[in-house]
């Protein structure tokens, strides 16, 4: 296990800032108004069918007016004009028509939105450096990406099906109503929209704290469950099932006391609102029944005003549903594009320029310094050459900083001083893209995908085929394993690789680094998990595809880099002593404790 001195050091927890409402729809704009030609027709679409709403409690008056009492069957059949009865049918055909025009020609603006929105997270948050996804955790952040994509569909729902509809429909009903009745109704009208929006504004707000604090606790619960799902085994060996179940439910009893505040709260702004509309709809229905009753208005009108109202308080009263709803879409979005908004930390410079390295290239440590937190550093004024095609190793201590070096020439972190350089060529200077294509790696720790060996193994170089995968496994010493699986190439290696042993992971890991053929190896313990005999037939395998290329070994086990061109010794950040295997020995310094003590622990590993 790597050890623990060795791990960054989370930053100071920098909360971002909250993002407002209108800055979430600004970032949100964009992806739609791509489409801007399907947007303006499903805007049309959906003035359309509010029109046709409206106009159906128009000609229902008028239906009724005719039918005057005392009337005969024949006297009624002229009385009822048959174009207002026709009209009357289109208008309810027309509303469904353009209702579904719209959704239609609009779907494809919010499926493309959701896709690129969710590809440019994907994509951002690898390019994001080490740092932020050691201190991130990755049940949180999946079920931020969840929610945030689901937001967007629903956000795109709730406003162009629903809100938008009713405000146009509003406007309509106001306008006929100020038109051609006394003052009264759209009086009614509007201060009834104004107090309900503004009542259900004022509790939603006072409720949106509730949803936040649901989400957090919501991905922590997640986060929770998904870490000691991963590990697994290390509950069964201590036994701690019970443990991980407490804490488990210890955050699921804080998510039930949240969701159970805003369902309180939700149930107030329900009754408030029901009361709000319940007392303009008697009014308008009091105002004309009045009306009737003093020959100012017909049963018609009595019955478009019922109509107009019944057509437009049903729809507001899911309005205050919609606009919950859309805070908490905006809210779950808001984390996403928050996540968006994540420093990228380490970034190609505006003048990148690609790496072009040769077959076997120099790479020179310039007095680098570096640490993850200013109070502790890691390396101290480290400067060394690794001729080209030559291989050197570094050993030292554990939390020396060996595997930092690892790090640095990938490009996780920036050095914090000094410099990095490949051919001469600054590794600040050239794209990361590059940089990674010229390095390759077998780390201590493998973790595999949760696919095949064939699919691990490739991901060296994605595009290599079949028999340059067979050649990479038979390479380093795997092939015999693999046929002796039924499935073999397509064998699942489970989540995190969790069905191979260790020396198989870091086989697999050795193969698809030789598949991906870099000019520059480096090997990180790669065959600390080995026994002994597979060891030396990969040291052989390593020692072949290490000729001619330039490698760095960061290795524990002293008696795997015996051959070495150059070995550096590392001690609290420092190179203390450099030389080749017997000059070290020789010197009687740090090295040569180090292996008499190896010698001493593992004598079956000394060199014969």
């Amino acid at each position: 296990m790597r050890p623990a001195s060795s791990v960054p050091l989370p930053a100071p927890d920098a909360r971002r800032p909250t993002r407002g409402d209108w800055q979430t729809i600004r970032t949100l704009l964009p992806y739609l108004w791509e489409y801007r030609l399907r947007v303006l027709l499903a805007l049309t679409c959906m003035v359309g069918a509010k029109a046709a709403n409206v106009g159906v409690p128009v000609l229902l008056k008028g239906i009724v007016d005719s039918l005057t009492p005392g009337t005969t069957a024949g006297q009624l059949a002229l009385a009822v004009p048959i174009g207002l009865v026709m009209a009357y049918g289109a208008l309810r055909l027309s509303n469904t028509v353009f209702t579904e025009l719209r959704e239609l020609i609009f779907a494809k603006v919010t499926e493309r939105a959701v896709r690129r929105v969710a590809l440019q997270v994907f994509q951002h948050l690898h390019a994001l450096s080490l740092r932020f996804h050691l201190e991130r955790q990755t049940g949180g952040l999946t079920r931020d990406i969840e929610r945030g994509t689901r937001a967007i569909s629903a956000l795109v729902s709730y406003t162009l099906y629903s809100i938008l509809p009713t405000l146009v429909e509003i406007g309509l009903v106001l306008g006929y109503l100020f038109l051609n009745y006394e003052i009264w109704f759209a009086g009614i009208t509007v201060v009834a929209l104004v107090v309900y929006i503004v009542f259900t504004i004022v509790v939603t707000e006072w409720r949106t704290h509730f949803r936040r604090t649901m989400n957090e606790l919501d991905s922590k619960a997640n986060t929770r469950a998904i870490d000691s799902l991963l590990n697994y085994e290390t509950v069964k060996y201590f036994g701690n099932e019970a443990f991980e179940t407490r804490r488990y439910d210890e955050t699921l009893q804080r998510y039930e006391r949240a969701k159970l505040r805003s369902q309180t709260s939700l149930s107030l702004l329900n009754t408030g609102q029901s009361l709000i509309i319940a007392t303009a709809v008697t009014l308008m229905v009091w105002r004309a029944t009045v009306g009737v009753a003093e020959g100012r208005m017909t049963l018609g009108d009595l019955v478009l005003v019922n109509g107009f109202m019944i057509q437009l308080y049903v729809p507001l009263n899911f309005l205050g549903v919609l606009y919950r709803e859309i805070k908490q879409g905006l809210t779950d979005l808001e984390r996403m594009f928050g996540l968006m908004a994540s420093n990228r930390e380490i970034d190609d410079a505006p003048n990148a320029v690609a790496l072009r390295p040769s077959a076997g290239p120099q790479v020179r440590f310039d007095d680098v310094c570096f640490h993850y937190d200013e109070r502790r550093p890691i390396l101290s004024q480290v400067s060394f050459s690794i001729a080209p095609g030559t291989t050197t190793a570094v050993v030292g201590p554990s939390g020396a900083g060996k595997s930092t070096l690892g790090r640095l020439m990938f490009r996780f972190y920036d050095v914090t001083g000094g410099r990095i350089l490949i051919d001469g060529q600054d590794i600040r200077g050239v794209t990361q893209a590059s940089l990674r294509a010229a390095v390759g790696i077998v780390p201590q720790d493998t973790v595999l995908f949760n696919d095949t060996l064939r699919y691990n193994i490739a991901y060296g170089r994605p595009e290599a085929g079949d028999e340059e995968v067979r050649a990479a496994a038979r390479a380093a010493q795997l092939d015999a394993f693999i046929e002796s699986l039924p499935d073999g190439y397509e064998t699942s290696v489970g989540e995190r690789g969790l069905k191979l042993s260790g020396g198989e992971k870091q086989r697999v890991a050795i193969a698809r680094m030789l598949l991906k053929n870099p000019p520059i190896l480096i090997l990180d313990e790669a065959t600390s998990a080995l026994d002994s005999r597979n060891e030396q037939a990969i040291q052989e395998a390593l020692r072949r595809v290490a000729a001619g290329r330039t490698t760095l070994v960061i290795a524990h086990r002293l008696s795997t880099i015996i051959d070495a061109d150059q070995i550096l010794v590392l001690h609290e950040g420092r190179i203390v002593e450099q030389g080749r295997h017997e000059a070290l020995l020789a010197s009687g310094g740090t090295y040569a404790r180090m292996w008499a003590l190896q010698q001493t622990q593992e004598p079956d590993q000394a060199p014969v």
